[in-house]
């Protein structure tokens, strides 16, 4: 895994993922998963924002919303999947809505899968 910053933050969010997984199994739709990892995140102190607005600017003119997923602590993406295979959109995606938020990192966390997939994202990375 390529060494980002916020180290400590990203080993909780995943230790937290793990935990979700782990209780619930993959076979519900993504909201269940992200809901479930709300409360774990709750549980262990984190602070995160569920289903953050964020405003799309075009030539500094709003042209529309976009609701994250999650914003853990201010600054860390996490971007839930229930599918079977992570495509390369997923990561685009996930990159143009870091730009958006002006957030320097993320993850996807696939939890249809087993064991889970947890793909960090940055710009310019995959």
């Amino acid at each position: 895994m390529t060494d980002l910053g916020h180290r400590d933050l990203s080993e909780r969010i995943i230790a937290a993922a793990l935990a979700v997984h782990t209780a619930l199994g993959p076979g519900f739709v993504e909201k269940v998963y992200e809901n479930a990892l709300c409360v774990e995140l709750a549980a262990r102190g984190l602070r995160f924002e569920q289903q953050k607005p964020v405003r799309i600017l075009h030539r500094d003119i709003e042209v529309g919303e976009h609701r994250l997923d999650l914003v853990v602590e201010g600054v860390f993406l996490v971007e839930l999947k229930a599918v079977r295979d992570l495509e390369d959109i997923f990561f685009a995606i996930a990159r143009s809505q870091m730009k958006a938020a002006r957030l320097a990192e993320g993850m996807i966390l696939n939890i249809a899968t087993h064991p889970l997939t947890i793909k960090r994202v940055g710009p310019g990375r995959q």
